[in-house]
């Protein structure tokens, strides 16, 4: 799986026309269950509401959206393309309208979702997901600078730390730099320091390079 886009934390957006009011919301989600359940909670907060439109985008290409009584094609489709075109995943961008007495037309409905849902992504927070390698290094203290030296260089991320008798730290690589780091590090300690690993893991880590 590679990297990706998303967000960890809620954003909001609003667009008015003609006195419709619109407000996006986006919200990070991690499966269809949890966008429709999000969904659920978001219509009972704006229940007063005309219309609640929705787009979700999850980052194995699973995508859904709805127009909720607008024209079709006019709402969900146009957020959907908002969230397409912004590279986030794993979120749900909600537009709630609240109706101003004016129709806007299919183009002017059009305008004020992708416009409404553009504010709320760019008052996003966007987090790059990593692939990243799982490793745990043993050392002793008089390597400490040289190491921590090479993570900063290689754009490590350090998971945990334990001092004792020596120094045990589990950390991510990010996979396009693993290669680099084995031998870096088997330069800079003689061939004395190994990197045992772990796992493959999804983190939220951006690269140093």
């Amino acid at each position: 799986m590679g990297d990706y886009i998303t967000v960890d934390s809620i954003s909001t957006g609003e667009y008015t026309e003609k006195h419709s009011k619109f407000i996006a919301t986006l919200y990070p989600c991690k499966s269809e269950e949890e966008a429709m359940e999000i969904l659920s909670k978001h219509k009972a907060k704006y229940f007063d509401a005309r219309h609640n439109v929705y787009a979700y985008l999850l980052h194995d290409n699973a995508a859904r959206f709805s127009d909720d009584g607008e024209p079709h094609g006019t709402a969900g489709k146009p957020i959907l393309d908002v969230l397409t075109g912004s590279g986030i995943v794993d979120a749900l961008l909600v537009v709630t309208r609240y109706f101003g007495g004016i129709l806007l037309g299919t183009g002017g409905l059009v305008r004020a979702y992708s416009a409404s849902a553009k504010e709320a992504v760019k008052s996003a927070q966007p987090l790059r997901m990593t692939n990243c390698g799982i490793y745990h290094l043993t050392m002793p203290y008089s390597s400490q600078s040289i190491v921590m030296s090479l993570f900063w260089d290689i754009g490590v991320y350090i998971i945990n730390t334990e001092f004792s008798e020596n120094i045990d730290i589990k950390f991510a690589i990010p996979k396009p730099f693993e290669e680099d780091f084995h031998k870096k590090l088997c330069e800079i300690s003689s061939s004395k320091l190994k990197a045992n690993y772990v796992c493959d893991k999804i983190l939220p880590v951006n690269a140093k390079k």
